[in-house]
């Protein structure tokens, strides 16, 4: 057993931020429990390729186990990660085919949190495309989906993560509204 403290790498969805309600609500209970320098939670850049070194970075830092939590495209890259980096992960609504999605979002957009405009490109999509994992390990997984996403199609993720720890969950939304009564079983599954 590792005697460095666990941690958790979150890794926020499209748009998004270290201030969505999750990734606070998450960070208030971690200092709760005097436990918040547990959390990595970066303002991941909207270019793909620089979303997955900054967080490799905070890997690379990181003494104790570290599990990733990833919200919506923030999954996408958590299961990337988990696989290349032998890490477990929590994929809270996760985009599956990142690519195909995200090639109908090509443009100008601004973060739900800062404002910050930034540009999304097609050289973008090709990216995604460079980080699906080619195959994902069951084991290594807790799903979290609701089946009320109005973005994503709940079903494409209980399929890809066949065979992982998954809850799934009646209504609700792409936000997963019921993540507060969760937090238990996720800081449980970070060994936290």
């Amino acid at each position: 057993m590792d005697s460095q403290p666990a941690c958790i790498l979150y890794l926020h969805g499209f748009c998004s931020s270290p201030a969505s309600w999750k990734a606070r609500l998450l960070g208030e209970r971690l200092a709760a429990l005097g436990l918040a320098e547990r959390l990595l939670c970066p303002a991941l850049p909207p270019v793909p390729f620089a979303a997955i070194a900054l967080a490799e970075s905070l890997l690379a830092r990181c003494a104790g186990t570290v599990t990733l939590l990833g919200s919506s495209l923030g999954g996408y890259y958590a299961a990337w990660l988990a696989e290349k980096h032998d890490l477990r992960a929590v994929l809270v609504n996760p985009v599956v085919m990142a690519p195909e999605l995200l090639a109908g979002l090509i443009g100008g957009h601004s973060n739900f949190h800062t404002g910050e405009r930034f540009e999304f490109t097609s050289e973008h999509v090709d990216q995604l495309r460079a980080l699906e994992a080619p195959r994902v390990t069951p084991l290594r997984y807790l799903l979290l989906v609701e089946t009320g996403d109005e973005v994503l199609d709940y079903r494409q993720a209980v399929s890809r993560y066949a065979g992982s720890r998954q809850i799934v969950l009646e209504g609700g939304d792409h936000s997963f509204r019921r993540f507060p009564e969760f937090v238990p079983q996720i800081l449980e599954f970070c060994g936290l």
